[in-house]
């Protein structure tokens, strides 16, 4: 899936469009869905909102290493999360500023959760997922520079079921602004999704 929203001969805009059908035939098809049968039933897609250009930055990454901090999940026992750096980044009329971590456990990788003024309103209150090397969730690098689409952003599994335990997004990595671009939250059900 992250194969192709990175392959470079396609348009921003196409690659994300697949995007959003390999992740909806994921939540209609796969049995680790975290939509239920009855949910499965009436789903017609994920919400997000429009495509937007401008959501898609190119990050300067800053070694900023911190302590590793541990998220207690209910069924999963102990996360271990370390600060490996910090991503700055033009966006929303401004340069904004967020924390990259690294799994500690859990097989590697790198993780960014994020929280912005949509929290809670229009997106999942605990925040979304950018970036999850352990699950190939990332779009690569540009000249250097990690990219940042939040076209992308993607809301955890927990949103959708208690089932899951998800990490949510630290206080460090809360955006003041609102990203209205990635995945948004149902208006009114599944049949009601964009």
């Amino acid at each position: 899936m992250y194969r192709e929203a990175r392959a470079s001969d396609l348009p921003p805009e196409e690659r994300w469009e697949r995007f959003r059908r390999r992740r909806d035939a994921l939540f209609a098809e796969h049995p680790c869905s975290p939509l239920g049968p009855g949910d499965r039933a009436s789903f017609a897609g994920l919400p997000y909102h429009p495509y937007d250009p401008a959501a898609r930055v190119l990050a300067v990454a800053e070694d900023d290493p911190g302590g590793a901090f541990e998220v207690e999940l209910t069924d999963d026992g102990t996360l271990r999360l370390a600060r490996v750096a910090r991503l700055s980044f033009d966006l929303a009329g401004g340069r904004r500023r967020l924390a990259l971590y690294r799994l500690v456990d859990y097989g590697g990788g790198l993780f960014l959760p994020f929280a912005d003024a949509t929290s809670g309103r229009t997106s999942y209150g605990g925040g979304r997922y950018l970036l999850d090397t352990r699950k190939h969730a990332d779009l690569g690098t540009e000249g250097g520079r990690l990219v940042l689409d939040f076209n992308f952003a993607y809301h955890p599994s927990c949103t959708y079921s208690p089932r899951w335990d998800c990490p949510l997004a630290p206080p460090e990595n809360r955006l003041e602004v609102a990203i209205t671009a990635g995945e948004r939250l149902p208006d009114s059900g599944w049949r009601a999704a964009a």
